[in-house]
């Protein structure tokens, strides 16, 4: 394999993993003890006012971090930038030790930018070098799975891209389902007062409510369901921090796996900030799955939907 497929199949691994993630980790200064808990009837009218605010603000600035086990690659990644929904749409920049653990040489920030379902990664000069000139690899989850006919890889990178496509809106109105959701107290994020929510699902249970995974096929969502629960998570908890506008500031969460936890943390600010996105042109572009295809046909293994299968595996 190649060093610019390696470095291509490990920035699509982890920013597949990071964006289908959620949310997880840290904590601020909660002041539970001092205050009256508020009633679950309380707690779901805050949570549904949330919803429904970030639902029309449709875009926000946006600040991630993920943190891995060992077992997954290990390290932590960050992602920063802004972030649109209905419909969705991004220009982040990614960076962090799990970019660069495996290949010193890789670039130290990926920028990734997202629109109509498909993502562009400037994987760098050194890419480029190696391509053609051209540094911006693009990848079209959805379209190369259906054409791949492969009914589990298909699950998989649909899963991927309808898991990317879950707004804070919806993650919050999942949340809403928690059967043990409550208030923990107040607490100060980045120099503003909130208030502090917890909630716990099972895997079963998020995939129920979770409307953005309904366009898959009943076999796949079993497919999909199989694949999450044979990395061992069965569950995972979410925190919320809400601001006197009704607005999330900071989304948590964390899964255990068989292989140790992932947690995950996304902060918001700019509520209606301009996304623009610039596209870039496609004679600096290169298909990656297609890629992988004229590799494996190159190699008489077939048309490579085995190496994007084995590479997005850990992700989905």
């Amino acid at each position: 394999m190649t060093v610019v497929v390696r470095r291509a199949l490990g920035a699509a691994a982890a920013t597949v993993l990071l964006c289908t993630g959620a949310v997880a980790c840290g904590g601020g200064s909660d002041k539970a003890a001092e205050e009256a808990p508020q009633s679950h009837a309380q707690v779901t009218q805050v949570l549904t006012a949330a919803y429904k605010k970030t639902a029309e603000a449709k875009s926000a600035k946006v600040e991630m971090t993920m943190k891995t086990p060992a077992a997954l690659g290990g390290g932590t990644m960050t992602m920063s930038g802004t972030m649109g929904w209905d419909p969705t749409v991004m220009d982040m920049t990614m960076s962090g030790s799990a970019f660069t653990a495996a290949d010193p040489d890789a670039p130290k920030n990926v920028r990734m930018v997202w629109q109509d379902n498909v993502m562009y990664m400037d994987m760098g000069a050194a890419a480029a070098k190696d391509m053609d000139g051209k540094r911006w690899m693009k990848m079209d989850l959805g379209a190369a799975a259906k054409q791949s006919g492969d009914e589990n890889l298909t699950s998989q990178l649909t899963g991927s891209v309808d898991s990317m496509n879950q707004d804070p809106a919806q993650q919050i109105a999942v949340l809403l389902d928690s059967p043990n959701l409550k208030h923990i107290g107040s607490a100060e994020i980045d120099g503003v007062q909130t208030q502090h929510y917890k909630g716990k699902l099972t895997v079963d249970e998020m995939m129920a409510k979770n409307d953005s995974l309904k366009v898959l096929s009943k076999s796949e969502r079993s497919q999909l369901l199989k694949n999450v629960k044979k990395a061992g998570i069965d569950d995972y908890d979410t925190e919320l921090w809400i601001n006197d506008d009704d607005l999330p500031v900071r989304m948590d969460v964390t899964m255990d796996s068989s292989q140790g936890a992932v947690d995950m943390s996304m902060r918001y600010s700019d509520y209606g900030a301009a996304v623009k996105v610039d596209v870039p042109p496609a004679g600096q572009t290169f298909d990656f799955m297609e890629m992988l295809k004229e590799i494996g046909a190159a190699a008489g293994s077939g048309t490579g939907a085995d190496a994007a299968d084995s590479g997005l595996d850990s992700a989905v």
